[in-house]
């Protein structure tokens, strides 16, 4: 099982399932990353925090910790 945290730069990935309780799981849930959306990592900080990523055409910034909480599959 992977999570957003473990896709290289560059890769696009579909979210599989959503792992986080409450206002976390509900905060990534109104950032648009919901079951089946395809996530594009564009950049990731030097030291792995933040990740960003583009989204349905937005780019976003997730904290490593919620990044965790989103399985993929590549």
């Amino acid at each position: 099982m992977q999570t957003l945290r473990d896709v290289p730069v560059g890769k696009t990935v579909k979210v599989q399932k959503l792992t986080g309780e409450g206002p976390v799981k509900r905060r990534i849930m109104d950032m648009g990353i919901t079951k089946g959306v395809e996530v594009f990592v564009r950049k990731v900080a030097p030291l792995g925090d933040p990740i960003e990523v583009t989204v349905r055409g937005y780019e976003l910034s997730l904290r490593k910790a919620d990044a965790e909480m989103i399985t993929v599959e590549a």
